[in-house]
């Protein structure tokens, strides 16, 4: 019988723990995100980098716009002069990636073709960073900004430092148009996959 009340106290222990490493966590990762999306660029770069995300039709969805609006901001109070779109298919069926479909809205906005670099393979925020960053080497860039919302700037700004884009700066924008309870509910479910994924990799090494 005691034996059985002593195995039941540790499960009940366990289980405990586990509710508690949780909630810490979950505290943890909405701290990272309101604490990275407080954040104000307060120097000049060679380019930004706009995170893609959906398309309507051949349009950005009204949450790509407000990125896309934030980084049109920048560019013209100065803190940049090139932009990296990055983004691929949203889906198969899709006539633009979401790269192209955010370089017709720049320029519809006056910015120039030149001034506009196209990644048009990414299918993930690492994929998004990793293959702009090879094309900040191409090109010569040796500083950024990352732009994207306040929910995602956290994440972002973790992947960035993980592969080396130094220093590693996020400007975001709120939304007005997304739902940020959902938003921020995946995003803490899209930064605990992250931080497995980078812990599996660095263990790699």
């Amino acid at each position: 019988m005691k034996k059985k009340r002593r195995r039941g106290n540790w499960l009940w222990k366990g289980l405990a723990f586990i509710v508690a490493s949780g909630i810490f966590w979950v505290a943890y990762v909405q701290w990272n995100i309101h604490t990275v999306q407080d954040a104000r660029l307060s120097e000049s770069v060679d380019v930004g980098i706009v995170l893609g995300a959906a398309l309507r039709g051949e349009e950005p969805s009204p949450g790509l716009r407000e990125r896309l609006d934030h980084a049109l901001d920048l560019y013209e109070e100065g803190r940049f002069t090139a932009f990296i779109v990055s983004g691929g298919y949203d889906v198969p069926t899709s006539s633009l990636t979401e790269a192209e479909g955010m370089k017709r809205y720049l320029v519809a906005q006056g910015v120039p073709d030149e001034a506009v670099i196209l990644e048009n393979e990414a299918t993930s925020t690492y994929e998004n960073l990793r293959y702009s960053q090879d094309l900040m080497n191409e090109h010569g860039y040796e500083t950024a900004v990352i732009i994207t919302h306040s929910y995602h700037g956290a994440r972002a700004q973790d992947m960035a430092a993980f592969l080396g884009i130094e220093p590693a700066i996020v400007s975001t924008t709120p939304s007005k148009v997304m739902n940020m309870s959902w938003h921020k509910f995946r995003e803490t479910l899209a930064y605990t996959k992250w931080s497995l994924e980078k812990w599996k990799m660095l263990w790699l090494e």
